[in-house]
């Protein structure tokens, strides 16, 4: 058994050539490029479709030695978009239909042994393809290319072809195999493996599915994502004295789990999970799909660490593998669907999209993050006999999970266990998703909110602070009330972060803004409804985010808005200066009280200053104060009630606004500071400031600063935010950043990049060599900054 990791060496045209194929073409001019490789880098917006779709072709040319003689050669490729045809020293030896599942091709029968042989790649990325997801209008980007990592590996003629495991909670366990090639008189040895140690399962036949039950487990769950390894051989017993030989030996990562979904909710080993989480796009500015498992990963950790979700679907395609082992490790809960987006093809399209479903369950069912198969194509009308054939293979394949079909309408047919639906109907105001059984035909099933937002309130980084305020509110009320509804498991929102789409959607430069983070995965407001959800178990953790920057321009006619603060925090204490102002809790009764962590309303901006300053008594000092909060909210608007009670107080109009202008503020009064404090178990472990900026400084962070080259390129991905003297993102700076690099890195994309709300970002690829990498930023107004990373390659 030989591991060959075959992602160097490749070389690439842009426009397909029939000469690509023989053994020597010197009439085409040839790219070397690295694998994952993206047809056509793109721009951050205003890009154009039309680009990435083309017939291009890949070559490599490789020696194959002779002491392959006798043996299986198989050529792997996790992803190619969209229909791949591989062929080896001029032979055609397989097509691939489906740019979001990996195929292997056998090359045994096609190489030339002892000599150079050239394997090349006919990459049609054209979206009038007659395969999935293509037929009708997309409303995301499809890109193009080898993106993820090619493989080689020599077997022998009896090989394992795959292993598939169903582990119970309890510990029940039955392990499937599938070989290829003659295995008479062969035997299995399986073991399974966790941290602890090996312990040794079964040794024998290998025509029975291994059925047993494995003691003191601990079960794969979102808190405690145990994993653990499967390893199985394919042993030919030893004859005439000699040695077993171990034909093959392959290797999957599982967990003990059971999965429950019915009328109730989701039940993960017997108890109940709230799902609440993100959809989610591979894609990434510049490289489209083409971005190493490092990066995917990073999206995984995002999700979990950063946004507190505990569930992700990937829409609308089985996404990498390095994501999907990044969900089993932390313990993300993973919605996997199928390619397409409301289309529905004819017979040979169908017969695609069912292949589809196959390679996704056969190459996913050991993650035991994913937790529901999505069979039926998003968004796509009533087709019983297809749908019945999607849902009869995925069963069959994997008996363990349910399936959900994605809806965007009442009432459709339901052949799946679970109705996911597609829930847009929030517009600002009543309740934030429709009642389960208005929509479902079957109450008695499962039910998923699979979508919301998104499409109904985008949000740019750059838009004005009510709009950012009002996408992030409106995240918040879906979200409370999936939650209290009974029978609806969870909401999940579109989506996680902004993506490229076609010109038929968008904001007219081609990016969806519905995302809670930009392309670069920065966060915008919303984002922080997520992540104040999370359940804190350290100072740490704590979350604060205050919409406002208190800045009264920023609101129509310069007054004061509204000021909400997201926190796990148990209290939220406000300062004004040194004053101590109030200190505000979560409203467990109020429209968000359904929410772990719901969000606070800043109310009163004006406490008992009143009383220190002004020398009103404790009586008329609050009522006083509430009419200044009032005036503040209405925009000096009294309410009959508060005008009676002026008259009650005795107090005049122009005193009145003399303590609105000092205590609330006007454009061209005097500014004030304001200090918000998180506070956890009785003390403030959080602050944020707002006041006037005084000054602007670039900060550079390196989410992922330690980078290996191999298998493949690996890649950084670098977040810029301008922020001022108290590290608060300034959302309307604009500025250009200049990049440079020195060391072993290069820049994807364009070496000077504009800031879009106060944030913008950049990727530095690895090239092959190993050392100390810097980036450094330079932007007008503030001083320039840079970044270390290190880059080790692997052997």
């Amino acid at each position: 058994m030989e591991h060959y990791d075959w992602n160097d060496g490749w070389l690439f045209t842009p426009t397909f050539d029939p000469a690509i194929v023989r053994p020597e073409c010197p009439e085409l001019a040839l790219e070397p490029v690295r694998i994952p490789h993206t047809v056509k880098t793109l721009p951050y917006n205003y890009c154009n479709e039309n680009d990435y779709q083309r017939l291009c072709g890949y070559r490599r040319e490789f020696f194959a030695p002779k002491e392959w003689q006798g043996r299986t050669v198989l050529l792997t490729f996790d992803a190619v978009a969209h229909d791949a045809t591989v062929f080896c020293n001029g032979r055609r030896v397989f097509h691939h239909g489906c740019g979001y599942t990996a195929f292997t091709v056998d090359l045994t029968e096609a190489l030339r042994l002892g000599e150079k042989n050239v394997l090349a790649v006919r990459c049609d990325s054209r979206e009038d393809l007659n395969i999935p997801p293509f037929g009708g209008q997309i409303d995301y980007l499809t890109y193009g290319g080898i993106y993820r990592a090619v493989s080689l590996d020599v077997k022998e003629p009896a090989y394992l072809r795959d292993i598939f495991i169903e582990a119970q909670a309890e510990g029940d366990f039955r392990i499937y195999t599938s070989t290829v090639g003659e295995t008479v008189g062969c035997t299995l040895q399986a073991e399974i493996r966790s941290p602890a140690g090996s312990r040794a399962l079964y040794d024998g036949e290998l025509s029975l599915p291994i059925v047993g039950t494995l003691n003191g487990v601990h079960p794969w769950s979102i808190d405690h994502p145990f994993l653990y390894t499967l390893t199985v051989r394919l042993i030919r017993p030893g004859t005439g004295g000699l040695p077993d030989r171990v034909l093959d030996e392959k290797s999957t990562r599982f967990g003990f789990r059971t999965i429950q979904f019915v009328a109730g909710g989701l039940y993960l080993n017997g108890q109940r999970v709230e799902v609440r989480g993100l959809n989610r796009h591979q894609s990434y500015p510049y490289q489209g799909y083409a971005m190493p498992d490092s990066i995917q990963q990073l999206d995984a950790h995002i999700l979990k660490k950063q946004l507190g979700c505990n569930a992700v679907r990937t829409s609308h395609y089985p996404q990498s593998p390095a994501f999907l082992d990044a969900c089993d490790e932390l313990g993300l809960l993973v919605f996997l669907e199928m390619p397409g987006w409301q289309y529905i093809g004819d017979e040979s399209w169908k017969a695609q999209a069912l292949q589809n479903c196959r390679e996704m369950v056969c190459q996913c069912r050991n993650h035991p993050s994913v937790f529901l198969w999505g069979v039926r194509v998003n968004a796509s009308a009533d087709d019983e006999a297809f749908y019945k054939r999607t849902n009869e293979a995925v069963h069959r394949l994997d008996p363990t999970r349910p399936t959900a079909g994605v809806h965007i309408r009442r009432k459709d047919q339901l052949l799946e266990d679970v109705y996911a639906y597609n829930d847009h109907s929030y517009a600002g105001r009543g309740p934030g998703c429709e009642n389960r059984a208005n929509v479902t035909p079957d109450i008695r099933k499962g039910y998923l909110i699979s979508e919301f937002g998104g499409q109904q309130f985008p949000a740019k980084a750059f838009d004005d602070e009510p709009h950012r305020l009002v996408q992030a509110l409106h995240h918040a009320a879906v979200l409370n009330d999936a939650i209290a509804q009974p029978g609806v498991a969870g909401a999940l929102g579109w989506c996680m972060a902004d993506y490229n789409t076609h010109k038929e959607f968008g904001s007219g430069d081609r990016i969806c803004y519905h995302g809670v983070l930009d392309m670069f995965r920065n966060p915008k407001l919303s984002a922080a409804v997520y992540a104040s959800q999370k359940t804190p178990r350290s100072p740490s953790d704590i979350v604060l985010e205050v919409s406002s920057s208190m800045a009264l321009g920023d609101h129509p006619g310069g007054f004061a808005g509204a000021c909400w603060v997201f926190t796990n925090a148990e209290s939220v204490r406000l300062y004004r200066g040194n004053d101590f102002i109030a200190e505000f809790t979560p409203d467990r009764r109020g429209r968000f009280a359904a929410l772990p962590h719901p969000p606070i309303e800043v109310q009163d901006f004006v406490g008992s200053l009143l009383e220190k300053y002004e020398g009103l008594d404790p009586v008329a000092a609050p009522q006083v104060a509430a009419i200044l909060n009032e005036m503040r909210r209405d925009a000096l608007t009294l309410s009959p009630l508060s005008r009676a009670r002026l008259l009650s107080l005795r107090l005049g109009w122009n005193d009145l606004l003399r303590m609105y202008y000092k205590y609330i503020g006007v454009l061209g009064s005097p500014s004030s500071v304001y200090r918000f404090e998180a506070v956890w178990h009785g003390r403030a472990v959080r602050t944020v400031v707002k006041e006037p900026v005084q000054s602007v400084r670039l900060e550079c962070t390196v989410l992922n600063p330690l980078l290996t080259d191999g298998p493949t390129w690996d890649c950084a991905a670098v977040s810029l935010r301008a922020i001022d003297q108290n590290g608060n993102l300034l959302p309307y700076c604009g500025e250009a950043v200049q990049l440079s690099v020195e060391g072993p890195v290069k820049i994807l994309g364009p070496s000077v990049v504009p800031l879009r709300g106060g944030m913008a970002g950049t990727y530095l690829a690895t090239t092959g060599e190993a050392g100390r990498a810097v980036l450094h930023c330079k932007m007008e107004g503030a001083l320039d900054t840079e970044a270390a990373l290190t880059v080790r390659k692997r052997g």
